[in-house]
């Protein structure tokens, strides 16, 4: 069971390399690196190059920048039968997870996609509140057993949904700044493909940033916005919206009663920008 790890990297050196530290502990050998390259100098090539022998690495170049439309190009280039989305800040901790993941497949032949959780360097759950245990994903609960780097899937959903939204993400030159995995994993679902979390699978990743400048405010509305976007194209109930904007409004006005403001301004960002995908 070969692996297609198809990463999208832009201004990063440092983290890139500790991902490929940690590829080069796998005790899965049977898998391929693609890096889709949207930087406009060579500063990976000496990196690269340093792991040259060690896994097939394939180096591509992105004539523009954004997030689904690199891993889009990665996947043309893909050959494994399973297909994975590491970003260039996250790392694999365990050396075995590639082999326990096509464990599980070779286990559950049915599963059609399998997500794992993320933990921060100290195994503490990073980015998302996950669910605790295995579980079926529905449209319920994707926002807590599904990022994108945690994601691994048969080379038989990509055949039949094709690439990533290239609207939605980082760097698409839209207002929806993320949520383009919840997007494909919903069209998942709705094609009746089978999808698994285990929470024993885990990617590390840093905890969210936790800046406060004018940088934090702008993503935030921009995930929010993109997020949003999805729930509303998959036709979300006013009141799984309505509480998610509710605990919003909550957390903003919790930071700015503690004078926080720079958080709340971070908070009230995120309210616009879900108020702003949803009405399109």
């Amino acid at each position: 069971m070969k692996f297609s790890l198809v990463l999208a990297t832009v201004d990063r050196t440092e983290p890139l390399e500790v991902l490929l530290r940690s590829l080069a502990s796998q005790t899965e050998r049977n898998f391929e690196f693609l890096v889709v390259d949207q930087n406009q100098d060579e500063r990976l090539l000496p990196l690269l190059g340093r792991y040259e022998g060690r896994f097939p690495i394939v180096h591509l170049r992105a004539s523009e920048r954004g997030l689904s439309r690199a891993r889009n190009l990665g996947l043309k280039y893909a050959t494994g039968e399973i297909l994975a989305f590491p970003d260039d800040d996250c790392w694999y901790g365990s050396p075995t997870l590639l082999e326990r993941v096509a464990a599980r497949f070779d286990a559950r032949p049915r599963v059609d996609v399998m997500t794992g959780c993320s933990v921060d360097a100290a195994g503490h759950p990073s980015q998302l509140q996950w669910e605790p245990d295995t579980a079926w994903v529905t449209w319920l609960n994707i926002w807590h057993t599904c990022i994108s780097y945690t994601i691994f899937l048969r080379r038989r959903v990509i055949e039949r949904l094709g690439g990533f939204d290239e609207s939605l993400g980082v760097g698409a030159g839209t207002a929806w700044g993320a949520g383009e995995e919840m997007d494909y994993i919903l069209r998942a679902l709705e094609a009746d493909f089978s999808v698994w979390y285990d929470p024993s699978l885990q990617v590390n990743h840093p905890q969210t940033a936790t800046s406060r400048d004018e940088h934090a405010i702008r993503r935030s509305y921009l995930y929010s916005a993109g997020g949003a976007r999805v729930l509303r194209r998959y036709r979300y109930p006013m009141w799984f919206v309505g509480s998610r904007w509710v605990r919003a409004l909550a957390g903003s006005g919790v930071a700015l009663a503690r004078g926080d403001f720079a958080k709340a301004r971070v908070r009230w960002a995120g309210l616009r920008g879900s108020v702003r995908g949803w009405i399109g």
